[in-house]
């Protein structure tokens, strides 16, 4: 027994550490990175782009080789962005690591998670975290486990109880020697049976993906088809067979997209680390964008977890009592300052009855009596408050007892003023008071004089209506989730200002096999929810086509968080969650959710928006391979020139345009709508290509001089429309790539092989731009009457069934 009251010694720590049995160093939540920089250089992409530039050296080709330098800046760029974004969510994380009171050689310290052994004693108080699995030793406690079973009943502790991680403590005071370290823990266990490796779900990547596959499927057999035609059938030299092929394949690979799509979301992720919300995958800012149902959980999320007493009622007395109104709350301001007490319900009843000018807690009262004043209230006997039996009391030298408890101990039969703040959801603590002292735990006295009645509320987060509300208007369904009354989870959502607060039900009455999806359908609020119930909500959502999000701060969420399509948690919660969840609000506060859709929409609509010029060159580029390769013609333009379009008219105004910020509501798919962008120019220009290189009557030189100068003109169209409505970013980006554009082909026109305009030259030129612009509209207009068309045919077909 002394032993474990002494603790252990720094020997024995090392001796325990040495035998494995210390705390493991926590996880990092992000890459590492070797991690980083494998994933951004080893890529099907890299690959076949360092596989083109290295046919184009063995070729002798090397101004044709520049492209590479775009693919080197894009893993430079995409890793210094995830090292960045790595940095801030590591420093973030390391903040949020809890630190540990022990007990070593005699005396209490404070130490990191990490530096835990097996054996430790550790001194749990009030408000403390059980961060490992342990057994009380000396003392008791009421720990709330509600993290692990989902009720939210406090759990006594005595000596020799087991205390599990993930829990916390709400009152008492207690030594308790640790049992389990590492993935021995309850609640470890737990997060490894749910921290399966789940696949990303993410829009931009599945695209990305099947593009590549795409165009990967095609780059083989068509380069072999083009450099087989060049060098058997049309006689042409080695590295000049390359080189036409080179160009063909190099056109099909949307290189700046994949920066595009990782810079941005990378600059999103340190955006959110900047206010304190981590996001532990970076694809979970696109999955936020698009989710259409929000799952909250009650306490901690729509509350702060703090009471706040709203009303201090004086209860009528049977009987006159020997005590002035200021003496009555002197007694009780005593009973609190004595109280061992710590939680919300205690810190809220200190606010309603503080003393502005008491100078100090032990004006009040003292441990030890060493004579009387006046002023001053001396502890005799004290019993803590335990939920079990639902009063706490404590008795002064000469003054009588305070009680404090629930007012159907305290009190009995409630007054229908009280029952009415029940019925609102209300919770009630009654003071009570006995002239004598009191040492009984385990009965009250036949007659308690009351005092007074606290009506407490739980208090809503600032901001949360607003924040309900905004999801209300972007078309997200909020549902709360909890495992608390139902009564009190309905009236809470009323306060916070939820549409739909009065559909609520009272999960633990549906029985074992109820119609999850109809009961999704009808209900906002759902109470006494199981930890198997919320995933099963969670899947009848997905079944009925919704975008799940999920918050959550307890173990008893990890499935429902596994299975949601984003997971977020609250800091305040376990570690647990912590581990598994996409999304981290270290603040705790789910007002910020906004910000993470806002950021999301950011992204999503700026690589929606440039993603169509990138694939513009994907399309003309595989039209035009199966048409050189038909046609037996070689590739109408060189790497060289491939690369001024990638880089001027491309790249430079995509990522200029990441610092826009577009948070209008996300409405179609990205690659769908991309490649419906990109068709008519892509197509236009596969078109006015194969035209002139059939018919016009030039040199090949002045053709291709002609194709390229119109396929620029193409390619700008599609850029200066997707700046419209313009502002003075997108008007300072169009007139520099043009000026960029052009005025490179003027300086160096040796390096892309431009030939010298002639006035035929000029006249071809003007006429494939306008021909080929004037389609262009006209192919627009069109299809935008289309859309119009449909819209209308929409509406009236609503108007129809309402």
């Amino acid at each position: 027994m002394e032993k474990k009251i002494y603790g252990l010694s720094m020997q024995e720590v090392e001796e325990k550490r040495k035998k494995g049995e210390g705390e493991q160093e926590p996880e990092s939540i992000t890459k590492s990175k070797k991690q980083i920089i494998r994933e951004n250089v080893l890529t099907l992409f890299n690959l076949l782009n360092f596989i083109i530039a290295g046919l184009l050296f063995a070729a002798g080709a090397y101004t044709n080789m520049i492209f590479i330098a775009i693919i080197i800046l894009n893993i430079v760029i995409g890793i210094a962005q995830e090292c960045k974004a790595k940095k801030l969510v590591d420093e973030l994380s390391i903040l949020n690591r809890p630190a540990i009171k022990v007990r070593r050689e005699g005396e209490d310290q404070e130490i990191e998670l990490k530096d835990i052994v097996k054996g430790d004693i550790v001194i749990l108080e009030s408000g403390s975290q059980i961060c490992n699995d342990s057994i009380v030793t000396s003392g008791s406690l009421e720990v709330n486990e509600s993290l692990l079973t989902g009720e939210s009943d406090p759990v006594i502790k005595e000596v020799g109880s087991t205390l599990y991680s993930g829990s916390s403590v709400i009152s008492g005071k207690a030594c308790a020697e640790v049992i389990h370290v590492g993935n021995d823990n309850y609640a470890t266990n737990l997060v490894n049976e749910v921290k399966k490796e789940k696949q990303v779900q993410s829009e931009l990547l599945g695209s990305m993906r099947k593009v590549t596959r795409f165009t990967s499927s095609l780059i083989i057999p068509l380069g072999i088809l083009l450099f087989l035609e060049a060098f058997v059938l049309r006689k042409a030299p080695v590295n000049e067979s390359v080189v036409a092929s080179a160009v063909a394949l190099l056109g099909m690979l949307p290189k700046g997209l994949v920066l595009l799509i990782s810079v941005s979301l990378a600059t999103g992720v340190i955006r959110l680390a900047k206010m304190k919300i981590l996001v532990q995958n970076i694809y979970s800012l696109e999955t936020l964008a698009h989710v259409d149902v929000l799952c909250l959980d009650k306490t901690g999320t729509i509350t702060d977890g703090k009471l706040k007493a709203k009303y201090v009622i004086p209860m009528d007395r049977d009987e006159e009592i020997n005590l002035t109104e200021d003496e009555e709350k002197q007694l009780v301001r005593a009973y609190l300052d004595a109280s061992d007490d710590n939680n919300a319900t205690f810190q809220a009843l200190q606010k309603a009855f503080a003393d502005k000018n008491a100078e100090e807690k032990n004006s009040r009262y003292k441990e030890k009596y060493d004579g009387e004043t006046d002023k001053t209230y001396f502890v005799k006997n004290k019993i803590s408050f335990s939920s079990k039996r639902k009063w706490g009391s404590i008795s002064f030298v000469g003054k009588g007892t305070i009680f404090i408890g629930a007012p159907e101990r305290i009190f009995g039969i409630l007054p229908d003023n009280l029952e009415n703040e029940l019925e609102h959801g209300r919770r009630l603590v009654a003071i009570g008071f006995y002239e004598g002292e009191w040492k009984d735990e385990e009965h009250l006295p036949v007659r308690i004089q009351p005092l007074y009645s606290v009506v407490l509320e739980d208090q809503i987060r600032r901001n949360a209506k607003k924040t309900l509300e905004f999801f209300h208007r972007q078309g997200v369904d909020v549902k709360v989730i909890s495992g608390d009354h139902v009564k009190t989870v309905a009236m809470i959502a009323k306060r916070a200002g939820l549409r739909g607060w009065a559909d609520a039900i009272d999960m633990s009455s549906v029985g074992e096999e109820p119609d999850y999806d109809a009961i999704c359908r009808e209900y906002t609020v759902f109470a006494r929810v199981t930890p198997k119930q919320k995933q099963e909500l969670v899947k009848a959502f997905q079944r009925q086509g919704h975008k799940v999000a999920m918050t959550g701060d307890g173990v008893n969420d990890l499935l429902a968080l596994r299975e949601a399509d984003c997971s977020i948690a609250i800091a305040d919660g376990s570690d647990a969650s912590r581990q598994i969840a996409q999304i981290v609000l270290m603040d705790s506060d789910f007002t910020h959710l906004p910000q993470v859709v806002m950021e999301g929409r950011k992204v999503i609509h700026n690589v929606t928006r440039t993603a169509g010029v990138f694939f513009i060159k994907t399309i003309y580029s595989v039209l035009l391979s199966i048409f050189c390769v038909l046609t037996n013609t070689p590739f109408p333009f060189i790497p060289i020139q491939i690369t001024l379009i990638d880089a001027c008219i491309e790249a430079y105004p995509s990522f200029l345009t990441i610092l826009e910020s577009d948070t209008r509501r996300i409405k179609g798919r990205f690659l769908s709508t991309a490649v419906r962008n990109a068709a008519p120019f892509g197509i236009v220009a596969a078109v006015m290509i194969g035209v002139t290189t059939l018919f016009l009557p030039m040199a090949s030189g002045e053709k291709q001089t002609i194709m390229y100068l119109t396929l620029i003109i193409i390619s700008m169209t599609a850029v200066i429309r997707s700046c419209i409505p313009f502002n003075v970013l997108r008007g300072f980006i169009c007139v520099t790539m043009i000026c960029g554009t052009f005025g490179a082909l003027v300086i160096l026109p040796g390096l892309f092989e431009i030939s010298a305009m002639t006035v035929a030259m000029w006249v071809h030129f003007l006429i494939g731009s306008l021909t080929s612009v004037a389609g262009l509209l006209i192919i627009l207009n069109l299809r935008g009457q289309q859309e119009e068309c449909k819209a209308h045919m929409r509406k009236k077909k609503i108007k129809r069934e309402a």
